[in-house]
Parts: structure tokens; C-alpha cells; sequence
């Protein structure tokens, strides 16, 4: 479910939402007062332009990093808790948000309380597309292109709970100077909603990591599990081996799945994802892909880096979050 909810809680306390997963490294913390924040969908955008609202590469957020020291530390062998709401104000980070706390005693796990289960694009926790983490491994994220990130971690029962576990491999190399790019990706089913995507950039750590080979370079997934909603045998040997690209799907370019909007790529064992850690990721090393209708991606551009705007929409007098 890299896609679609509608709008967050606003100063106004009124909701159609989507999902984000929040956290003060996030690029776009603090972007909320347009039809860009973090929880909206991403579909018919092009790759990068001067406008952050056709962007779909880090939401079109790039120019608004979080602070240089605000990093999400991933504890490898372990997991990370991470929360996923239509609303920041749900959060732990609730202060920064528009509308304060908003947080519900009855619904304290549900990501849009008050909210009905189309606002995250599901109808039960077995009809989900999975969300994912994947990293890159570069200190700089104008310098990440889309085949740098490497899945890492996938919750397949995603988005369904607000508090939401993504276990780390435990052979995750180091990243440069203690920080690498990472975003957070998800994706519902097709019978939960139009075509999109969503995706957060956020600046990581590998904490503890010690492994020093590099992570190989990730291939598209190919579709290659069982497909109960289209009543589709497994061919497994159509199954990308080891480290695997997010979805990329349904915009103008960068994409590297090209599937009709009835059948959206996700995170699932369709894709041959695992549920939790990526333990494949070394796996292709060596071995040759399988070739196929997976074709290449799109033409696109990176984005040019421009001054870094620090302290456009974060909250008034703050520049660190938490403290």
C-alpha cells in the first residue's frame, strides 16, 4: 500500500485520510497545510519537477529534510516499532501536529480513529498489500536514485495497526558516517481503492551493525507467488532472487512495475516478499535473474538539489524535534 487515504486531521478536527509512517527524521515532518503532507497518495506524478505536488520521488519533500540530527535508528537483529497513522496528531509527535493530540481511548492501535477501514484502503487485515522499509546506502539524499533502495523489512498485515513491527536483518552492513537514506512504502489490494503508491524518505542507521560486505545492488520484484484474487497458480522460478527494489507503479515516470491497476504489485508473497526481515538479501549474489515481462523502468531524471530550507513548515521556534 504505497497509496491512498485522503486527508489528515486538520486544525478544523475534520479527517479523509490516508497513512504515513511518522517519526521526526522524516523529510516533510511539518508539511501539512497543502495537498502534499506526507499521508497523501502518489499516482500520475511525474519523477521530479519544480513542483513538489507533481513529484512523486520522497513525496516531492526533498527540500524539506528534518533535522541533520534527528535520524531513525533500526536495530539490526531486532525490530523496529514504527507508527502509522492518517494523523500525526495520533502519534507520539502529536505536539507538532496542526490539530494537537488527537489521540483515541477507544481506538488507542486503529491508525485513523473515528474513521471507517476505507480510509487506509482495506476491508480486513487479510485483504492488505504490506508496507516496506528499504535503505540506501549514501549519507546524502539528493545522491539516492529509486535502484539504490534495497527492501530490508515487510510487514505484511500493513497498514492495519498503528503500531506496526519491521524486524531488521541481523547482517545489515554499517551505514557511512552513521547515516543512510531510508523510506517507507506500502500499497493495498485493488479491490480497496484507486492506483497509487505512497512513499516517506527518512534519514536512518543500521544500529549495531557490523557486517562489512555491501548489500548487493536490488532487482525489480517479479510478480511469482500465488495470486488468490486473480486465481493465478505460483511460478516460482519467475522470482527475483535476493535483494528486491520497492514497487514503483502507476506514475508518469521512474516506475519499475508496469501491472494493470486491477493487479497493483505489494508487498506480499506475490512479489516474493517475505513477512519480516529480508533474510534473502545476499541470495542473488552471484546468480543469474530470471528474464521475462518485467521490463525496465521508465525514463526520469534526478532531482537537482537546491538551498536546503530548514526552517519552512516546522513548527514555529523549533529546529529539533523533541527536544
Amino acid at each position: 500500500m504505497l497509496f491512498a487515504l485522503t486527508l489528515a486531521l486538520g486544525l478544523s478536527g475534520q479527517a479523509s485520510a490516508h497513512i504515513a509512517l511518522w517519526h521526526p527524521s522524516m523529510f516533510g515532518f511539518n508539511a501539512s497545510s497543502d495537498n502534499n503532507r506526507p499521508v497523501d497518495p502518489l499516482m500520475g506524478r511525474h519523477f521530479n519537477t519544480s513542483d513538489e505536488h507533481d513529484s512523486w520521488w520522497y513525496h516531492g519533500h526533498l527540500i524539506y529534510p528534518p533535522h541533520e540530527n534527528d535520524i531513525m535508528q533500526l536495530p539490526v537483529g531486532g525490530a523496529l516499532n514504527a507508527e502509522l497513522s492518517c494523523d500525526k496528531g495520533t502519534t507520539s509527535w502529536w505536539p507538532s501536529a496542526p490539530g494537537g493530540n488527537t489521540a483515541s481511548v477507544d481506538q488507542p492501535d486503529y491508525p485513523c480513529p473515528g474513521q471507517p477501514l476505507s480510509q487506509f484502503h482495506t476491508t480486513a487485515a487479510n485483504d492488505t498489500g504490506g508496507c516496506a522499509l528499504a535503505v540506501a546506502y549514501k549519507s546524502n539524499a539528493w545522491e539516492v536514485k529509486p535502484e539504490d533502495f534495497a527492501v530490508f523489512s515487510v510487514n505484511q498485515t500493513c497498514v492495519w495497526t498503528k503500531n506496526t513491527t519491521f524486524p531488521v536483518p541481523a547482517n545489515m552492513p554499517p551505514c557511512p558516517n552513521g547515516k543512510c537514506q531510508c523510506a517507507f512504502f506500502w500499497g493495498h489490494q485493488a479491490d480497496s481503492g484507486s492506483a497509487q503508491i505512497y512513499m516517506n524518505g527518512f534519514q536512518c542507521n543500521m544500529d549495531g551493525a557490523t557486517n562489512d560486505q555491501p548489500l548487493p545492488p536490488p532487482n525489480p520484484a517479479r510478480r511469482c507467488g500465488e495470486d488468490i484474487y486473480l486465481n493465478r497458480p505460483a511460478d516460482p522460478s519467475n522470482c527475483t532472487i535476493g535483494a528486491k527494489q520497492p514497487n514503483y507503479w502507476h506514475n508518469l515516470e521512474g516506475n519499475n512495475q508496469f501491472e494493470d491497476i486491477m493487479e497493483p504489485p505489494s508487498y506480499q508473497a506475490l512479489y516474493g516478499f517475505m513477512d519480516g526481515a529480508q533474510t534473502d538479501l545476499y541470495d542473488g549474489v552471484g546468480k543469474t535473474q530470471p528474464t521475462g515481462s518485467q521490463g525496465s523502468a521508465s525514463k526520469r531524471s534526478l532531482p537537482t538539489e537546491p538551498p536546503r530550507v530548514w526552517g519552512h513548515r516546522r513548527m514555529l521556534g523549533q529546529t529539533h524535534e523533541g527536544r
